[in-house]
């Protein structure tokens, strides 16, 4: 750790990818701040990492925002919704609060800045979702002029241990027919260690200030594929059913008016591109990820942060 970081608050934190980088990060000896606006919901593993300050503390108001970040060197920012729960939240939550994040280290004289966006992140696409992800981007970079150094992170879907998405298949195959919106979209997961990797790595690379960079694993494969594989590690065999394009919309649209939806019409105009990288894997973040079939068989059992922690410091 030679990069003059010390203290580095990591908004989101709290969450799964947030939940690992604070591992990774915390294994390398950095002093961390972690607000959240529920610090009792927060998992046992991250209040038990050591040099990790967890708050209570709104972040999405101006004074709240500026106390969190107050005494640190470096914010990662890996605030993100995949549904709105009220309209705009997505300019909100992804269009606006990035440039105040970066506007407020700038008050503070905070230099270094690290972005968590999403693959498909463009002022055209299809969904509003991944345009409001284009705008933060754009926005931020715009704020952070020549006085915050500035990386933005790409991720395909991250799965893991407790993730949203292969997780929530998986108990969902325990039934015996799956019908499945998108079911031929392409997806290049990436495994939520691999992605705090790159992002803990990009601390100490200068070279990456400035830059952008898609992250997606080894392979790729249509959502039918995901779905099957997450069902077999969950000991499911269900018949899975590709649903045609209004059958899709209209599955979506009953989903989305559910509580906690786990598919809204947004979220299905998202997957009307491929959710693959261009590049491949950045080299100066070897070695490469790992594949999906390596890690999934471990997905499903108990673990923490802290025993990752202790694995980590020992090596």
């Amino acid at each position: 750790m030679n990069n003059g970081i010390r203290t580095i608050a990591v908004i989101g934190g709290g969450g799964f990818v947030g939940h690992e980088l604070c591992s990774q990060l915390a294994a390398r000896g950095y002093h961390l701040r972690i607000p959240t606006r529920h610090r009792e919901r927060v998992k046992q593993g991250l209040l038990e990492l050591p040099d990790a300050e967890v708050f209570a503390c709104d972040v999405m108001s101006d004074a709240g925002l500026m106390s969190a970040l107050h005494g640190c060197d470096a914010v990662i920012n890996l605030v993100g919704i995949l549904h709105e729960r009220r309209s705009g939240d997505f300019d909100r939550v992804h269009g606006e609060f990035p440039r105040r994040v970066v506007e407020a280290c700038k008050r503070l004289g905070i230099g270094r800045y690290v972005h968590m966006s999403a693959l498909g992140a463009s002022a055209d696409a299809p969904s509003r979702y991944l345009r409001s992800r284009a705008a933060g981007e754009t926005a931020a970079h715009a704020a952070a002029g020549e006085a915050v150094q500035m990386t933005v992170f790409r991720p395909s879907v991250i799965f893991g241990r407790g993730d949203s998405f292969l997780t929530l298949f998986a108990s969902l195959s325990a039934l015996p027919v799956v019908p499945l919106a998108g079911a031929d979209v392409e997806f290049q997961p990436v495994w939520v260690d691999d992605v705090a990797r790159a992002v803990v790595s990009s601390l100490d690379l200068p070279e990456t200030i400035g830059q952008t960079y898609e992250l997606g694993g080894p392979d790729v494969f249509h959502l039918r594929e995901l779905v099957q594989k997450a069902a077999r590690a969950a000991g499911h065999d269900p018949v899975i059913i590709g649903l045609p394009g209004p059958a899709a919309w209209l599955q979506a649209f009953v989903f989305e008016h559910l509580p906690g939806p786990i598919m809204t019409r947004d979220n299905l105009a998202s997957m009307q591109v491929p959710n693959v990288c261009r590049q491949p894997w950045p080299a100066l973040f070897a070695p490469g990820p790992q594949r999906l079939d390596a890690v999934l068989p471990s997905m499903f059992v108990a673990s923490d942060a802290m025993a990752r922690y202790r694995q980590r410091a020992a090596r």
